[in-house]
């Protein structure tokens, strides 16, 4: 009996992508499916278990890396894990797969253009950090490094959100 394989598929892309309105649709079509499903937020895990860390690179690296491990320690459980964080930093990411294992890691660009997030902002941190109000802010401040070899890319600006959850629903059914 070959063993059953829990991913992590990890969302990764600007502010205002869509990261977290495709992780919440797919976990709901994972779990509509039976599969057994943890979602992971950027902006819940830094109120709780990351709240002790800012936006520095050393401070990013540390998220990603305690990101990392809570969803290996969560496939290692039987659950699918969908992480959506911006990780702006591909050695970052690099570092999550090494972690969590490439053979469960799949990395997934939500390749929205800054124009589309900017417009989207309802917090309005692109505003603020053109202001020069919030430091190091990916993609005005920080730098945003793009993956060079995503499993799968979504552009949010010209992909409804059900179509990027069907692609992704799609490219899970395809894994081995």
């Amino acid at each position: 009996m070959t063993a059953v394989q829990h991913p992590t598929v990890w969302l990764t892309g600007l502010s205002g992508a869509g990261k977290t309105s495709i992780a919440l649709s797919l976990a709901q079509a994972l779990k509509a499916q039976g599969r057994a499903v943890a979602m992971l937020d950027g902006d819940q895990l830094r109120h709780g278990l990351n709240r002790d860390l800012g936006f520095t690179p050393e401070d990013r690296h540390e998220n990603i890396r305690r990101v990392a491990e809570v969803a290996c320690l969560m496939n290692g459980a039987g659950l699918t894990v969908i992480a959506a964080f911006i990780s702006p930093s591909r050695a970052d990411r690099a570092m999550a797969a090494a972690i969590i294992g490439t053979a469960h890691f799949i990395e997934v660009h939500v390749s929205t253009p800054l124009a589309v997030c900017e417009a989207r902002d309802v917090k309005g941190l692109y505003a603020k950090a053109r202001a020069g109000q919030i430091a190091e802010f990916t993609g005005v401040s920080a730098p945003y490094e793009a993956p060079l070899a995503a499993a799968l890319t979504l552009d949010t600006g010209a992909l409804a959100l059900e179509e990027s959850v069907e692609r992704l629903c799609r490219h899970l059914q395809q894994r081995p």
